[in-house]
């Protein structure tokens, strides 16, 4: 499976720029059979000169998500695929940068159409893509935007796969693909769904050797069994056969993972994301009564608003909350300086760094903040997909507490006490929980909440 793209970009310096339109067709090697196409806010200025060439500009791109929106979408549609595009190296390069700053590691496999088209297409005058689909008879609409680029670039792949004739290219796709994983292991690859969950290797004697979670158990499990670390081959080597639960939620999986892997305690689980959550967001009061926001690394004798898996993440997230709440950036911890911040120059700082604005009116935004991403202290539900579609899974907190989770048919009425203790499974609140639930609630902002009042 392919994923032909075409992203524009903002221009500037190197590792620097900023996406502002990206296109993915998904391409089985016959046919497209998924697509996302999207304009993104870069969040940056454009170069008058990429606005010359592409048409598009900072008023075009005012509205258009972010790329934090628009993330999953591109990591769920390049899944298991590999990354097709004109000049390629520029384009994955683009898009590691992207998911760098997110904190997010991405990596995929990737296919260049210039090199390509030079080994299978020799003598042409040129191998830019405009120049090269003119002499080649493909059509190109919306030049230099990226549904038209990426278009153009999928009949040309097709068109060297027809000339591909020995066909190196489907084979070291396969070979990518497939591993030379063994008919046992295919066998159990077979049998398993795609399907969100938590997902159980067991050895011969039925013993759980390692245990994970995938919002494609299938996919997961086959990954295991075709690559090619120290890891991944002992555990081809031991595994005799794959349980599975299926949970509909993400949130649900990510739980259930951490406290099956402290109940087991299997083998291949032991460095489990030991550092995954390594920095935390903290808030105490100055000596001017005004409520401050630090990054800092995690402490456990803290109670944090929210944690991060990377310091570059938590500062990602501070920045857009300074925005959303017009907060200072001084008493963000982003802008260090014994005067006004940046912002209060530029007229978008109230003036809490002068103390020119009421440390109680800001407070107030501070602790809209805190209340949104934040659980401390509250009894609330986080309603979420069940695996049928006439289902729902819950996770309840009480007092600030995670203390289990659930599933309820629509038809339901979970605030009633009755119901809702029949329905949740009772689960230890710990560290660990705390992070993921709080994790999930920041990236998922459509999820549903319901806070319990007490009768």
């Amino acid at each position: 499976m392919y994923a032909i793209l075409d992203i524009e970009t903002t221009g500037g310096k190197y590792n620097e720029e900023g996406i502002t339109e990206i296109a993915i067709y998904k391409f089985d090697g016959h046919k497209v059979v998924d697509q996302f196409v999207s304009l993104v806010n870069p969040e940056r200025e454009i170069q008058p000169f990429v606005v010359n060439l592409t048409g598009i500009n900072s008023n075009m791109l005012r509205n258009a998500p972010k790329f934090y929106e628009v993330a999953k979408r591109i990591v769920e549609i390049t899944e298991d695929c590999i990354i097709v595009a004109h000049n390629a190296q520029f384009d994955y390069r683009i898009l590691k940068t992207e998911f760098k700053r997110l904190g997010f590691g991405y990596k995929r496999k990737t296919l260049c159409t210039v090199e390509l088209s030079k080994k299978l297409i020799p003598g042409q005058d040129s191998y830019s893509l405009g120049k090269l689909a003119r002499s080649l008879g493909i059509p190109v609409s919306d030049r230099h935007r990226a549904a038209g680029d990426a278009m153009a670039t999928v009949k040309l792949f097709k068109m060297i796969l027809n000339k591909d004739l020995d066909k190196y290219i489907i084979q070291d796709a396969l070979k990518s693909d497939q591993k030379q994983i063994n008919p046992n292991l295919k066998r159990i690859i077979d049998e398993l769904p795609n399907v969100t969950g938590v997902y159980y290797l067991h050895n011969d004697d039925g013993e759980i050797i390692y245990i994970g979670k995938s919002n494609n158990i299938k996919n997961r499990v086959s990954q295991h069994f075709s690559a090619t670390t120290t890891k991944s081959k002992k555990l081809q080597l031991q595994t005799a056969a794959v349980t599975y639960e299926e949970t509909g939620s993400e949130l649900v999986a990510l739980l259930k993972e951490s406290a099956e892997i402290k109940r087991n305690k299997p083998l291949f689980n032991r460095a489990l994301r030991r550092n995954n959550f390594t920095f935390a967001l903290y808030s105490y009061k100055d000596e001017a009564g005004y409520i401050n926001l630090k990054i800092d690394k995690t402490d456990g004798r803290k109670h944090p608003i929210t944690t991060f898996t990377t310091k570059q993440s938590a500062k990602q997230f501070l920045f857009k909350t300074v925005e959303e709440f017009q907060l200072c950036q001084k008493l963000a911890g982003l802008y260090p300086t014994s005067s006004n911040c940046f912002n209060y120059t530029i007229k978008e700082c109230l003036g809490a760094c002068v103390n020119e604005e009421p440390h109680d009116n800001y407070n107030s935004r501070v602790m809209e903040f805190i209340d949104k991403n934040s659980y401390r202290d509250k009894d609330m539900l986080i309603i979420d997909k069940g695996r049928e579609l006439d289902e729902r899974s819950v996770v309840s907190i009480k007092n600030g507490a995670f203390v289990g989770l659930g599933y309820y048919n629509l038809n339901h009425q979970i605030t009633k006490p009755e119901i809702l203790d029949a329905i949740i499974t009772p689960m230890e609140n710990n560290r660990d929980s705390q992070h993921i639930i709080q994790s999930y609630l920041r990236k998922h902002k459509k999820l549903k909440l319901i806070t319990l009042t007490n009768p």
